[in-house]
C-alpha cells in the first residue's frame, strides 16, 4: 500500500497498468485484504495514475488498512462456468513483476 487517504469519501486507487494486468474495471466492487493486520473490507477501484505504482486506501477504508501495509486486491465476476483467476506478482515500487498461471 503507498498511501492512505481518510479525507476521501471512499475506494481504492489502484494504478491503471495493475487494473489492465488483472483486468479489474474502473469502480468494481473489490474486497482488500491486509497481510500485515488481517482487516478485510470491500470497496470500490478508482484509476489511478498509469505508471504511477499508486495503490491507496480511501476514506472510511483507510482507518483500517494504512499506508505500507502489504495487500491482496480480489474482484469477483458472475459467469455460466468457471473462469481462470489472473494472478498478478507485484514487486518493488507496486510495479507488476509476474503473473502466476493458475
Amino acid at each position: 500500500m503507498t498511501d492512505a487517504d481518510r479525507d476521501y469519501v471512499g475506494s481504492v486507487t489502484i494504478d491503471e497498468d495493475l487494473i489492465d494486468a488483472v483486468g479489474l474495471w474502473a469502480f468494481e466492487k473489490v474486497m482488500v485484504v491486509s497481510l500485515t493486520s488481517g482487516e478485510r473490507l470491500e470497496t470500490y477501484v478508482i484509476p489511478g495514475e498509469r505508471g504511477s505504482g499508486k495503490v491507496c486506501m480511501n476514506g472510511a477504508a483507510a482507518h483500517k488498512i494504512k499506508k505500507g501495509h502489504v495487500v491482496i486486491i480480489m474482484g469477483f465476476e458472475f459467469a455460466d462456468s468457471p473462469g481462470r483467476p489472473k494472478v498478478a506478482i507485484i514487486g518493488e515500487g507496486n510495479r507488476l513483476e509476474r503473473m502466476l498461471e493458475l
